[in-house]
């Protein structure tokens, strides 16, 4: 047995009072008389000898009561498995789990109820002088500081489920940051959760200076499917035109669902796709054809029908159909016919041309495509400009002039980091080879490779290759060398022919299975892989165009059921958003900068971790090790306030002290009372 408090021990140097008191009742006498003097002797020893046995009754009566009053001040407690416990102030840190799994139901109520009660039986077992925190997935500003015992209990009052999800390293680390702080000498923190192992990522920990101990919970039910993700085949979508969506749903239970609904939602018009079979614990992919009727920009929603675990059974996702494709071909003198056929036969595509004098820098960003035809020699601003506009996301195809200014031309690739334009040659070359994996050319032909007719070239540049350009050869001669190829750089690609567009040194405008497939595509390609979708608390940076130049324009976005000023930051052409932890609800939010004038439209979907609900149990906690981590096991039933305080304080016995304390002083009462002589 050990005291927490054995200063109060000196204490005991009071029961020398009863002894006295006692020693001084001895030395007193009192007159008996009688009529019998013969029986004087014996009356006399007969008193004398109970009144000696009630008195030493009385004293040790007194003493014990007296005793065990002093113990109780000095608390007696009985350490619980020889652990240390530790005296004095503390500094408590209890991690509530209020991800969507924590929404799961623990016998009749969900998860974050019984965590809820947890935390407070936690909180309630310690002392009233001692000081906690309170923390969740959110991370909240009011959760990063110590408060009182009193309003650690209101704080878990006003826990609710929230969209965001944090790894477990991720919370040990912020309790111990926030604990740094405390006078305390002593620390700890409880980490209450159904401990998913997706986001247990904890390690062993022998730093003794915090313990952390994990309260694990965990549900009844462990079956859900996830719509994960969708993206378009096609990188930009087209009016009129079928576009293929795929989409990625997935089954986490150990048993196969032979009927999963799947519905699309497009511009409020509900459209049914069918039933999904997905086997047990696999990851199904389907594709919905998806035919778009206007421009401008479309809210979509897939979504299935699942029990009970429903945050993830809908898909939000938004995209812009653009009324047109603007190209610009950029000639040296005369504009290319060939160029002008292939643009003009689609109305989609609007083709302009400007000579190299009298270029309009200031639009480059409103093209998709621009091209560079049969340039003698381009200028330094050129090149800044179009470097810049290629760093943007713009796509930018090169056919060089047989007669170029090599030096010209070599500088202007040098940002690029490119292959370099070495010395023309009038020298008959075919092209054997064609990249049908490449979104330029993939899923372009049906039949196969060998019945596509290649182009040749009667003159072309020999190329300097240098080392890690990145290079990916589109189409290439028999020995290897490159006739076209494509350079990923930042957002945007540049393509570099080897040979100028002219039928004098180039059938590839005469081969129409080749040419015009490929201005097409290129023109299409999204270098940016502009997302239809975004997932609350990840995607914290969202990226639009600039309209407005004056910097005290205030850009907004606006939800369902709230509106927030997000923080934002003009680059060039485009302006960054900040939403931080501003989102809480999955849906569109929209983007405006005057009133009912809609700009651009985002969809936000809650994260995805939590829908895998496979956890750790307490063997897979306790194999995480270390001396700083325990594991505590309980029961639905269990106490903590108990529990806890008999884990930090040991088995106390004050109270126990306090009722033989009463029971000696009744002892003594009764001794007093009903002892007669």
């Amino acid at each position: 047995m050990q005291f927490v408090y054995p200063a109060f021990l000196i204490g005991l140097i009071a029961l020398a009072i009863p002894i006295i008191i006692h020693l001084f009742h001895f030395r007193r006498f009192k007159k008996v008389y009688f009529t019998n003097v013969k029986f004087l002797k014996e009356v006399k020893e007969e008193t004398s000898a109970r009144s000696r046995i009630k008195n030493l009754l009385v004293l040790l009566a007194r003493c014990l009561a007296l005793a065990f009053l002093v113990f109780a001040f000095a608390q007696p407690f009985i350490p619980q498995d020889g652990a240390a416990v530790k005296s004095g102030q503390k500094a408590i840190s209890v991690f509530v789990d209020n991800s969507f799994s924590m929404s799961s139901l623990s016998q009749d109520v969900p998860l974050i109820e019984k965590a809820k009660e947890r935390a407070r039986q936690i909180v309630s077992a310690y002392e009233s002088e001692d000081e906690f925190q309170v923390l969740t997935n959110d991370f909240e500003g009011r959760h990063q500081r110590l408060v009182s015992q009193e309003d650690a209990l209101a704080l878990i009052d006003e826990i609710d489920v929230s969209p965001s999800v944090k790894e477990m390293s991720k919370v040990v680390a912020r309790q111990k940051q926030i604990l740094k702080t405390a006078k305390a000498d002593n620390k700890e923190t409880y980490v209450i959760s159904d401990f998913q192992k997706n986001v247990t990522d904890l390690e062993a920990s022998d730093d003794t200076t915090v313990l952390v101990h994990l309260v694990p919970l965990q549900s009844v039910q462990q079956q859900n499917v996830s719509i994960d993700s969708c993206w378009f085949e096609a990188p930009v979508q087209m009016i009129n035109q079928t576009n293929r969506l795929i989409v990625k749903i997935t089954n986490h239970s150990n048993e196969a669902n032979e009927d999963v609904p799947l519905t699309l939602k497009l511009d409020n018009q509900v459209k049914p796709i069918g039933n999904i079979r997905i086997k047990a614990n696999e990851t199904s992919y389907d594709t919905v054809n998806v035919t778009i009727l206007r421009t401008g920009l479309h809210e979509a929603e897939l979504s299935i029908s699942d029990f009970p675990i429903n945050f993830d059974d809908a898909y939000f996702f938004s995209f812009n159909v653009a009324p047109d494709i603007r190209v610009l071909s950029i000639n040296e003198a005369t504009e290319n016919k060939f160029v002008n056929a292939v643009y003009g036969g689609n109305p989609y595509f609007k083709l302009e041309n400007q000579r190299s004098t009298n270029v309009t820098y200031s639009t480059f960003s409103t093209y998709k495509l621009i091209i560079l035809n049969n340039l003698k020699s381009i200028s330094s601003g050129l090149t800044q400009e179009l470097s810049q506009y290629v760093k943007d996301g713009g796509n930018l195809i090169v056919f060089p002039n047989a007669g170029a200014n090599l030096a010209t031309y070599q500088s202007f690739l040098t940002p690029f980091n490119t292959n370099q334009l070495v010395t023309f040659e009038a020298k008959e070359r075919a092209v054997s080879e064609i990249n049908t994996s490449d979104f330029v050319f993939k899923d372009v032909y049906e039949n196969a490779r060998k019945d596509i007719k290649l182009p040749s070239t009667q003159g072309n540049f020999k190329q300097k290759r240098t080392s890690n350009t990145g290079e990916e050869p589109l189409l290439k001669y028999r020995d290897g060398s490159s006739f076209f190829s494509k350079y990923k750089r930042e957002k945007g690609s540049i393509y570099l022919c080897a040979a100028p567009l002219d039928v004098k040194y180039s059938t590839l405008v005469q081969n129409a299975e080749i040419f015009v497939p490929m201005l097409y595509k290129i023109a299409i390609s999204n270098n940016e892989n502009a997302k239809i979708a975004y997932t609350i608390g990840r995607d914290n940076l969202l990226e639009a165009d600039n309209t407005v130049s004056n910097t005290e324009t205030v850009y907004k976005l606006q939800g369902d059921a709230e509106e927030f000023i997000p923080q934002q930051r003009s680059v060039g052409a485009k302006v960054i958003l900040g939403v931080g932890d501003q989102m809480k609800d999955a849906g569109f939010y929209n983007l405006f900068l005057e009133k009912d004038k809609r700009l651009n439209t985002f969809a936000f979907n809650f994260d995805r971790k939590e829908s895998n609900l496979q956890y750790n149990n307490i063997t897979d906690l306790k194999a995480i090790g270390g001396q700083a981590i325990d594991v505590i096991e309980s029961t639905i039933t269990t106490n903590f306030e108990d529990l806890i305080g008999e884990r930090s304080k040991g088995i106390s016995l004050w109270r126990w002290c306090i009722i033989l304390v009463l029971v000696f002083l009744g002892i003594e009462i009764l001794l007093l009372r009903f002892w007669k002589k």
